[in-house]
């Protein structure tokens, strides 16, 4: 089968294509052919070991210190369901599912992957009917960091709540996220996306070009740095006494529950993800060319096959 490899950091040009051999499911293992997969900050992140000084030496020793130890990349996907193991009980053949990698031998930049059915990381679901195969691959790396911050955040009903950098794929889940818990939402953004932001459910935007956001008079329930570019402390300035900052920046442990609500929220009609480009997988280079221009909007998709 085919797969999407690399074996040296660097820029896109290190990524391949590459011939492996198909696995076979384990007795508690689903096999899962792969519609379509993303490009997320994560991918372009570890292809290239662009992580902060501090941060850098500690991710090295996790992910392989001269080269990376999995080769791999590709952290969410949909699929249709090959084949089952004989201990698994709650999928069958031809169950459309997406899911997230995690902690398997191999991300999912490959035509199959075998998961087992119960894992203590990573997520595993039907696919919400209401997504095509494209939309749902979009839907958990993104969807669930945006919910997992928004619930620490303690997000409620009438709440003010503005989002900076609201155009990135944690940003557009946040916006529509907010909007369906009835908060109010301001969306910071490039003045480029403001119509996109507001067809998401934006109530108020602002051009982060062209505006400060820190010198509104307006109070916030919440900022909600989708992007990690500001700070708590120029949140501040905008924070009602017991308002709350929250940032991609911090530590974050989403996990099946938090795909379970977004699916809902999707078959209710309140959450879609906004995909800006696809590509086909031998266009893998490209699309992380693309991404690495920092100016995506929402999510990049990979069409593994032609069924997404």
């Amino acid at each position: 089968m085919k797969a999407i490899a690399y074996t040296t950091y660097g820029p896109p040009s290190v990524l391949n294509m590459v011939d492996i051999e198909k696995p076979t499911p384990q007795p508690d293992e689903v096999l899962v052919k792969i519609h379509a997969t993303t490009v997320t900050a994560g991918d372009v992140r570890l292809r290239s070991s662009n992580f902060p000084p501090i941060a850098w030496i500690f991710v090295r020793l996790i992910y392989g210190l001269f080269r990376p130890k999995k080769e791999i990349l590709g952290h969410e996907f949909s699929g249709t369901v090959e084949a089952i193991g004989k201990d698994v009980a709650r999928y069958k053949v031809g169950d459309e599912v997406v899911g997230t990698p995690t902690m398997l031998a191999t991300g999912s930049y490959t035509e199959y992957l075998s998961i087992p059915e119960n894992r203590k990381k990573g997520v595993l679901r039907l696919k919400p009917k209401s997504l095509s195969f494209n939309e749902a691959a979009a839907l958990p790396v993104g969807g669930m960091t945006a919910l997992f911050l928004l619930e620490k955040a303690k997000l409620g009903r009438g709440q003010n709540v503005l989002i900076y950098g609201a155009s990135g794929s944690v940003g557009t889940y946040a916006i529509q996220i907010a909007k369906a818990q009835g908060a109010r939402i301001t969306a910071v953004c490039s003045g480029s996306n403001l119509d996109m932001v507001k067809s998401l459910g934006a109530d108020a935007t602002l051009d982060y070009r062209s505006q400060d956001y820190s010198l509104l008079e307006e109070k916030f329930d919440i900022v909600f740095d989708a992007v990690g570019k500001t700070s708590k402390s120029k949140a501040s300035k905008i924070l009602k006494q017991e308002g709350r900052f929250a940032s991609v920046q911090a530590l974050t442990s989403p996990g099946q529950r938090h795909l379970e609500v977004l699916c809902e929220l999707a078959d209710k009609g309140k959450l879609r993800p906004f995909i800006h480009k696809t590509f086909p997988l031998q266009h893998m280079v490209e699309a992380h060319q693309y991404v690495d221009k920092g100016r995506k909007k929402g999510n990049v998709v990979i069409e593994v096959d032609n069924d997404g």
